[in-house]
């Protein structure tokens, strides 16, 4: 992680030690919120009089603010839009307020960043657009957008990848890593929509990663089953084979053969048919159920898919750093 002197130093001259410093840049490029356990394991630290010294500071210019809830304990949010602007990163949304479920969620995706300081992240919006449109040379309209309506006018805005999920790749090399946090609930319909957002950026990259995070491993199997059936086959196949194998589970299914389609099978069935929509894959579909055309033939009508993929997808079992506190201050 390479952090600019100069955004150190502005952060040192608020009345910060190195270290401080240091932990309060991640803490405002990446999630907004801390606990006391991630300040002690980043510097050090035990409780006494420097972590004291340090809540005091915070506190006393109106740079963060403590927050606690029932289950999840004591919680800083780091909101003072003069300490963000310090390191240019004033207009981020972390400084806003959160319900518990993003608050969360940062806390992951913040618990990563620390495990894996090695890594070169593409840390705000304007670095990850420059990063995809500049160096690799992709259109703005396959990044994943949201478009955003003014609060007090009716002008619009389109943000570009407002997950911020953590994101980086190792220099020299341009390939990517993107992340996927898990917090909450084990409902995966959130990481569904969250491939299906990425798809027509994932389309345009010859190779990338993507590693999915989270506190148990129980979510592994289903998290690579869904990403091998939405994203990693079709990339990495060809055009005509996605359109067969759509078929095929499409047959099952029209014929009532319902325990041969898994879940994985649904999923691709459901992306697929958004895809290959239209009269044209209806009567190769009516064509080839009914025998008329075959396999051989389907191949012939609608070619192989002229980008090769290399996709790569890991998993991250996430770890709750630092020492065993008191109760009042962990998560």
């Amino acid at each position: 992680m390479n952090i600019a002197p100069a955004h150190l130093e502005a952060l040192k001259a608020l009345g910060y030690t190195e270290a401080e410093a240091r932990f309060l840049y991640i803490v405002a490029t990446h999630s907004g919120y801390f606990t006391a356990r991630q300040f002690l394991a980043f510097t050090g630290a035990h409780w006494g009089k420097r972590t004291t010294t340090f809540w005091s500071k915070l506190h006393a210019r109106k740079h963060a603010r403590t927050e606690c809830f029932p289950k999840s304990g004591t919680v800083y949010h780091l909101f003072s839009r003069r300490l963000y602007r310090q390191i240019e990163r004033e207009n981020i949304r972390n400084r806003r307020e959160h319900e518990i479920e993003y608050i969360q969620r940062r806390i992951g995706m913040l618990d990563f960043v620390l495990l894996n300081e090695g890594y070169q992240y593409l840390e705000t919006e304007p670095e990850k657009v420059r990063f995809f449109c500049g160096t690799l040379n992709i259109q703005k309209h396959y990044l994943p957008a949201r478009l955003y309506l003014g609060s007090k006018t009716s002008s619009t805005s389109v943000r570009h990848f407002v997950d911020k999920f953590p994101m980086f790749f190792v220099p020299p090399s341009p390939v990517v890593t993107f992340t996927y946090i898990h917090e909450g609930a084990a409902a995966f319909t959130d990481f569904v929509r969250h491939l299906e957002s990425y798809l027509p950026l994932f389309r345009q990259l010859s190779e990338f990663r993507l590693v999915y995070v989270s506190r148990t491993d129980s979510h592994f199997g289903k998290a690579t089953e869904i990403f091998s059936s939405l994203v990693k086959i079709p990339l990495e196949s060809d055009i005509a084979g996605d359109l067969l194998h759509y078929f095929r589970v499409r047959k099952a299914w029209d014929e009532k053969q319902y325990a041969a389609v898994t879940d994985a099978d649904l999923i691709f069935r459901n992306h697929a048919r958004a895809r290959f929509t239209g009269e044209r894959f209806e009567g190769l579909y009516r064509g080839w159920k009914n025998g008329r055309v075959s396999e051989i033939g389907i191949r012939q009508e609608v070619g192989t898919n002229d980008r090769k993929h290399t996709v790569d997808f890991d998993t991250f079992l996430l770890q709750r750093i630092g020492p065993v506190v008191d109760s009042a201050n962990t998560e």
